[in-house]
């Protein structure tokens, strides 16, 4: 079981508009003893934005209890929740707690959330809106008093229109629900990033000189597309400094799998077909049409549909295709010569 004692909170650094309001909203709910809900993508900082809710929270002094809810299933994840009582189950020989139980007075930090069963889903509700529940084999209820905070990358309202998650449960989660800004929408970070992550890693190198990055290197780290936001920055900034033979580093990789000995995928996915919608995708692509006109078409049905969807607010459009504004607009201009 993973359970954090209090402590100091972790550090977030960034310096941009989006990263600076997160925190402010962050900092704001902190204070409100009610659900909170943090959206985001896949290495964005969640858990760290838990982390730092709750220990600006009034329960800071209690526990911070996490559980990936990815990582079990069934009965098990009953046991992990909610605990059980002897003999509930073979091998249970003694009582024990679950993740609510050890997080009373404190914050249940449920990762994955998008992935609980809907019968757990169920057993939550009712500790939300009473504070009880039973162990796995108890007939005695339970009262404990904490704070839920979920956490996905997943658009939970869709999920829950399709019957994957419990409405009400949503409903009652979602108090405040706090959306992390992805790292390519966060402007000027990247560079503040790299020169935090260079410099600790120098240190735990035991590196006499502090790490540069070429100017040159500096843009392709601006440059680059970060779909695994911080997470990938980090590795990706160690990984340059653990290899470089100097202090000035001029060359980064992005990939680490990149090799002349790699081994080649064992299929091939099927490519989209051009002349569609993105929705609409599937089956084989057409030979006849030359690839050249493919790209094309591939990049003016995403913008189309970007730009519907956003009402044609580019920002909006942009940070639905995942791209930087400076990005969407290069494109934009490439389809639309003269804007």
């Amino acid at each position: 079981m993973k359970t954090t004692h209090p402590r100091a909170p972790m550090e977030a650094i960034g310096q941009s508009d989006a990263f600076l309001q997160f925190q402010e909203q962050l900092s704001r709910v902190a204070r409100i003893d009610r659900p909170v809900l943090i959206i985001g993508e896949r290495g964005t900082g969640k858990e760290l934005a838990a982390a730092r809710l709750h220990y600006l929270s009034t329960r800071w002094q209690g526990p911070l209890v996490t559980l990936n809810c990815a990582a079990l299933a069934g009965s098990l994840l009953d046991s992990e929740l909610f605990g059980h009582e002897a003999g509930a189950f073979t091998g249970a020989t003694a009582r024990r707690k679950g993740r609510f139980e050890n997080a009373d007075n404190g914050t249940l930090f449920l990762d994955e959330i998008a992935n609980l069963p809907l019968q757990a889903q169920e057993k939550i509700l009712r500790v939300v809106e009473y504070g009880t529940f039973d162990r796995v084999g108890g007939s005695r209820p339970v009262d404990v008093n904490v704070r839920i905070v979920g956490a996905t990358n997943v658009d939970l309202p869709t999920q829950a229109k399709a019957g994957a998650f419990k409405e009400d449960l949503l409903d009652r989660l979602s108090f405040e629900v706090l959306t992390v800004p992805p790292l390519r929408m966060r402007e000027g970070d990247v560079e503040l990033l790299t020169r935090h992550f260079a410099t600790r890693m120098a240190l735990s190198l035991g590196l006499g000189e502090q790490p540069r990055f070429s100017p040159q290197a500096m843009s392709a780290l601006t440059r680059h597309h970060w779909p695994g936001n911080v997470r990938e920055l980090k590795n990706v900034v160690e990984r340059s400094v653990y290899r470089a033979e100097q202090a000035a580093m001029t060359d980064v990789v992005f990939d680490p799998f990149l090799s002349p000995y790699r081994p080649a995928p064992a299929f091939i996915p099927d490519a989209p077909a051009t002349g569609k919608k993105p929705e609409e995708w599937g089956g084989h692509p057409n030979l006849d049409t030359p690839l050249a006109k493919a790209v094309q078409d591939l990049e003016d049905a995403y913008l189309r549909s970007a730009l519907e969807q956003s009402h044609f607010n580019q920002k909006q459009a942009a940070a639905i295709l995942r791209m930087s504004y400076h990005q969407f607009r290069r494109l934009y201009r490439k389809r639309n010569p003269g804007f």
